[in-house]
């Protein structure tokens, strides 16, 4: 097993490695998507809209759904599979920006994949309007060598044209929904529905011939609607729709409750974390209580919860008061820009502390990837520019903890790291004000993330392997760095291995 980036600077990806034969997938013309550029933000105005309007998302669903029963959906939403016992499956995250840092992660998904029964994509399919014309380089393509089925949760961006391309591509070529007339009169929500972005005239028109790229038997995959259940082997695995502001409508609060019951062990897999950054996000169902107290309930046994939405992996094991361990997973590290890391404050959260805490990129990496690419951008490459050593040290120093990776004997915490690591938004010891630099950490991770297409290796992209059994289901994280080396042998950034019993 290769070094991961807990072992080495290498195994993180650091230093002159081999560029990975990604870029031989990579298509000649990739979009380059800029969240700092006002058209693209324009486009994806419809979360802000939803948020300052009212989210309509609750009703579009369940006209979405209501046309999938009509067709012949099943009407509790279960997927039935006639996997084994024994049988595994991968989990991709935020994927779909269609430029090298989403190829770097396909060769080593295809090996570590070989075998598996099928792929859950957890948010954001698509980026970043999720328009169906994108689908053949950004989903068709990319996974056009994986055998098996592909199934999705739909994230914010594959909402903000009505899921209509989602639909399309994973709920058995659902046809578009009739026009809902224009409200009459003035007030939110005729505002709302004058700026609300829709599909470009005569979108999708290429997605028959994107198809082919997956269009063998075994690749085939449809689904009841934008949430279902999948009964494969012992567990089912429910995935949810967070539409476009992170929360359950009322029906679909009710279906998962339903769909909850029962002794059988299941994993959740949800486009919104909810425990992500140091923060617990319960994710709120309409008419009353949350996702979180539905998967708490020893009643339903669930084991794991995987959301996606943020760009990186984090692993919370929170210890609930009956004596089981939930684990709690981010995994939106697919494809899209990588979420900071080094942002995340000391972890002390659902009794869940720093030991306990995982994540990748490590945090001091995270910075020294921050490091260079503001440096470049800013042109002050030599005052902003921290090496991987240096950057451990300083975040280790800042959160009082033992480095996951020891720095180089004689690495310094100088004047100048610190003022580096704090302009950056480092993390802090909740004892030292973190508490007060919570809005800037959300303002730098949230607003000036770049594009990925700015990036050149490491990536620390990653992706999920699960090999499901009667007693335990075994989890492991594996990285996509862009380099030789952690394609031919992606390193395993985390393990856990979960009890079913």
């Amino acid at each position: 097993m290769s070094d991961s980036s807990r072992d080495t600077a290498a195994g993180a990806g650091w230093g002159d490695a081999e560029r990975g034969a990604y870029r031989h997938l990579v298509p000649e013309r990739v979009e380059k998507i800029s969240w700092l550029n006002p058209r693209l933000l324009w486009a994806a105005r419809n979360g802000v809209l939803a948020s300052w309007f009212g989210d309509p998302t609750g009703r579009t669903r369940d006209r979405w759904v209501a046309q999938r029963a009509a067709a012949g959906a099943p009407a509790d939403k279960v997927i039935r599979r006639d996997d084994p016992d024994r049988f595994s499956f991968m989990v991709l995250g935020d994927t779909g920006e269609g430029d090298e840092p989403q190829y770097a992660v396909v060769p080593g998904f295809l090996t570590v994949g070989q075998g598996t029964a099928f792929a859950v994509v957890a948010s954001d399919v698509i980026y970043p309007v999720g328009s169906a014309d994108d689908y053949d380089t950004k989903f068709f393509r990319p996974y056009r060598d994986y055998p098996a089925p592909i199934y999705a949760v739909p994230g914010n961006h594959d909402w903000y044209e009505d899921l209509g391309a989602f639909m399309r591509v994973f709920c058995d070529d659902a046809p578009p929904l009739p026009a809902e007339p224009a409200p009459r009169a003035p007030g939110r929500a005729w505002l709302r529905s004058l700026l609300w972005h829709r599909p470009r005239p005569g979108d999708g028109r290429h997605l028959d011939a994107a198809r082919a790229r997956r269009s063998a038997p075994g690749q085939r995959a449809v689904q009841p609607g934008p949430y279902w259940a999948i009964d494969a082997g012992p567990v089912r695995i429910v995935g949810i729709d967070t539409g476009l502001l992170g929360t359950l409508d009322a029906a679909q609060g009710a279906w998962l409750r339903e769909v909850s019951r029962g002794p059988r062990p299941k994993i959740l897999v949800t486009g919104s974390p909810l425990y992500v950054d140091g923060e617990h996000h319960p994710c709120a169902i309409e008419g009353g209580g949350t996702v979180d107290e539905i998967v708490r309930d020893p009643a339903h046994r669930y084991v794991l919860a995987i959301g996606g939405d943020i760009h990186n992996y984090q692993r919370y094991p929170v210890r609930l008061t009956d004596g089981r361990t939930l684990q709690y997973v981010v995994a939106g590290g697919g494809g899209a820009f990588t979420h900071a890391t080094h942002t995340i404050p000391r972890v002390d959260v659902g009794g869940v502390g720093e030991d306990d805490f995982r994540c990748y990129p490590l945090r001091g990496d995270s910075l020294a990837f921050y490091s260079r690419l503001y440096g470049r951008r800013l042109r002050l490459r030599r005052f902003f520019t921290l090496t991987e050593d240096e950057a451990a040290a300083v975040i280790a120093r800042r959160l009082g903890v033992e480095p996951a990776r020891a720095p180089a004997p004689g690495t310094r915490v100088t004047r100048r790291t610190r003022l580096v690591a704090s302009l950056l938004g480092a993390g802090r010891r909740p004892d030292r004000g973190a508490r007060f630099r919570l809005p800037v950490r959300k303002i730098y991770t949230q607003v000036f993330s770049p594009g990925s297409a700015t990036f050149s290796p490491p990536f620390f992209k990653c992706f999920l392997r699960l090999d499901v059994s009667p007693e335990a289901v075994r989890l492991r994280c594996h990285a996509a760095t862009g380099n030789r080396a952690q394609e031919i042998d992606p390193p395993v950034e985390d393990e856990v291995l979960i009890p079913l019993a």
